[in-house]
């Protein structure tokens, strides 16, 4: 069988652990002898991290803007229990955290329903798709242990040297001190990144911050979003029969459950990335989401939404078959093969991605699927099965 061709590269970005196991696996399966497959390969494992001192992550960032898409399989970010297990030489920061802040994209994810698969949240009847500023806050930050008392202060000093002074807090002893930041254009590009993947999809828009509290810093989002929408997208969004509102964070929450979805919820960074878990964990499985990074410059980067599966990686070490979800991953796969497609022309390559969702997806309905998924399965599984099992019967319906 001739392989399908592909007319450009897509940045491929490996990972650590039991999703890389399972990218291997996946590539060797259900795409190499399908496509003549195409990538520029970069080891985002931990130890290469550490090694190049995140040399590494930096050119895989350049080349998801040179080449315009890129998928990238789950990594490890340090803290000193796995700065002792893999000997690192320092404690390496967020390689997302990394990614996100050279692209200045929002991160876009959503659960992808199953027909036999019912959530916890019983009145969710669409898919909720949460938009992640993927820029600043705590993935950005500067942290102080302050050792004893004294003043801690917010200092900016402007370009033409005129400065800015603060008291954070008169400290009585030891303590912490955390410094933030955001910048104006990305939360204006994360508002039109907003906006445009909500008239694209047809979906209404709903954000949440906590400006009563937070009243510069969260005040600030509040207002750029709704200038932002006031200016540009209003009409659109009132001809689309389409809406955009603000609401407090913990307000939000409370009707989201209640909700019966099919909007997308826009949250700034740290509430998106709990958020968006939390989301996936109803709707059945942390490996039942995908997740887009969307760039103010066309480029877009394929993520699995979930971590490295740590436990199930040690496993495998001792020779276990582990029943791991790959959905996920698959998805990052077909979600970056499809806009390959779509941005070269190349209409077999984009059929390909849709029939290995639907083989993927249709393993599941048929009642063969992974430990995680089996207890929310309604009728009750045919077969569990463990990774390996799982990707051979995709590769047989594919």
């Amino acid at each position: 069988m001739a392989k399908i061709q592909m007319k450009n590269a897509i940045a491929e970005l490996d990972g650590d652990e039991m999703t890389r196991i399972l990218w291997k696996l996946i590539k060797d399966k259900l795409l190499l002898p399908y496509i003549d497959l195409k990538t520029e390969y970069f080891d985002l494992s931990i130890t290469e991290r550490d090694k190049t001192d995140d040399k590494v992550t930096y050119e895989a960032a350049a080349a998801i803007k040179r080449l315009g898409v890129g998928v990238k399989c789950a990594t490890i970010t340090s803290n000193q229990a796995r700065v002792e297990e893999y000997k690192l030489t320092h404690l390496t920061p967020s390689p997302n955290g990394i990614l996100r802040g050279e692209l200045d994209g929002t991160v876009f994810r959503t659960p992808i329903f199953v027909n036999n698969i019912k959530g916890t949240v019983s009145c969710w009847k669409k898919p909720i798709t949460l938009g992640r500023h993927a820029y600043g806050d705590v993935y950005k930050n500067c942290e102080i242990k302050t050792p004893g008392a004294g003043k801690a202060e917010l200092v900016f000093t402007g370009a033409d040297g005129k400065e800015i002074r603060k008291t954070i807090m008169e400290m009585k002893g030891p303590g912490i001190i955390q410094g933030i930041h955001n910048l104006d254009a990305s939360i204006e590009n994360f508002a039109r990144c907003c906006f445009n993947y909500a008239l694209d999809q047809k979906i209404s828009v709903w954000f949440g911050a906590k400006d009563t509290i937070s009243k510069t810093y969260d005040g600030n989002f509040k207002a750029i979003m709704q200038k932002v929408f006031d200016q540009e997208y209003k009409d659109k969004f009132e001809k689309a029969g389409l809406e955009y509102f603000y609401t407090l964070i913990d307000d939000a929450v409370a009707r989201v459950v209640k909700s019966e979805g099919g909007f997308l919820w826009a949250c700034k960074n740290y509430d998106g990335d709990v958020m968006s878990d939390m989301i996936a964990s109803a709707c059945g499985s942390l490996a039942m989401m995908t997740s887009v990074l969307v760039c103010p410059g066309g480029e877009f980067e394929y993520e699995a939404s979930h971590g490295t599966v740590q436990k199930h990686y040690y496993r495998y070490l001792k020779g276990e078959k582990t029943s791991t979800n790959p959905v996920a991953t698959i998805f990052a796969w077909t979600g970056a093969l499809a806009k390959r497609a779509e941005l070269d022309g190349t209409p077999e390559l984009a059929d390909f991605a849709h029939k290995l969702e639907k083989a993927t997806l249709g393993t599941i309905e048929d009642g063969i699927m992974t430990g995680d998924l089996a207890k929310l399965a309604s009728p009750a599984p045919k077969k569990i099965v463990n990774s390996w099992e799982y990707i051979d019967e995709i590769a047989s319906r594919l």
